[in-house]
């Protein structure tokens, strides 16, 4: 099969990303067999990374409609991959019609798929740029638009914060786009915990050593440091089945089987 029509030339297809092996978890089409190699070697590890990353979105839904209830109409979604499957734009919607979304990531082809998707929503735009050049992204354009009104911002770092090294610093980057904020914006976050599973932390880290986006699983206490700044809504940083369930009895005896953490804060 031929590369799609809608893939950046110079794009390594033989290489996985975790965009697009997160896109197979979900049981989409926007991968390769690369990523899907990946994503069977994963799933061996650890058979429950396909519900551990549909508990993932299923929260990020939840915690969008949450903010969107107290009002927030911006959202920028940064390492936001391709926007199918319940996807910020159409959430948002659904409380809030006139929500505009900027959606970032630094996998050009989740940007050209990004792009391909939405050519046609007004509301909703798309950048290329890396979270590690915090300052970089947020000198966007079509960040800046949406910051510079003043308005209260929702940023959804959903997923996105262990791909960033120690090395690179994720509290530093959190402030500095914490301090962009307007005033009564909110964090939206979740993160790959070593707490819940240890057993599994350390195989599932060295497998993605082999990938552009290796990854570093935080415990409980790092991860809601993360926080600082913003003040958590209860019930605070927990399992991802935790974080305001649709249906308590949903939850299960075991939510730290999702190994996830999650939380939601709002700018003091």
């Amino acid at each position: 099969m031929g590369r799609p029509h809608w893939v950046p030339a110079g794009t390594d297809l033989d290489k996985p990303n975790a965009a697009r092996v997160y896109d197979y978890y979900l049981g989409g089409s926007h991968n390769f067999e690369a990523d899907r190699e990946m994503a069977r070697k994963a799933i061996e590890l650890w058979p429950d990374l396909p519900a551990i990353m549909r508990s993932n979105r299923a929260f990020l839904r939840r915690a969008v409609r949450r903010v969107a209830e107290r009002g927030i109409t911006r959202f920028l979604d940064i390492g936001s991959g391709i926007p199918t499957f319940g996807a910020v734009h159409e959430v948002a919607r659904g409380i809030r019609p006139e929500s505009r979304v900027v959606y970032v990531d630094r996998d050009p082809v989740a940007v050209a798929h990004s792009r391909l998707l939405l050519k046609d929503d007004p509301l909703s735009q798309v950048v290329e740029a890396d979270l590690r050049s915090v300052e970089d992204l947020l000198s966007r354009p079509e960040v800046t638009e949406l910051l510079d009104e003043g308005r209260p911002v929702a940023v959804l770092l959903v997923a996105v914060l262990h791909f960033i090294t120690d090395e690179d610093d994720p509290a530093r980057l959190v402030s500095v786009l914490r301090d962009a904020l307007p005033p009564g914006s909110a964090l939206v976050l979740s993160h790959a915990s070593t707490e819940g599973r240890p057993d599994q932390a350390g195989p599932h880290q060295d497998l993605y050593k082999s990938t552009p986006t290796p990854l570093t699983m935080r415990g409980r206490d790092r991860i809601t440091a993360l926080f600082e700044g913003f003040e958590l809504v209860d019930p605070g940083v927990v399992f991802l089945p935790e974080w305001h369930p649709e249906n308590p009895d949903g939850v299960g005896p075991h939510p730290e089987w999702m190994s996830g953490l999650a939380g939601v804060g709002f700018l003091r």
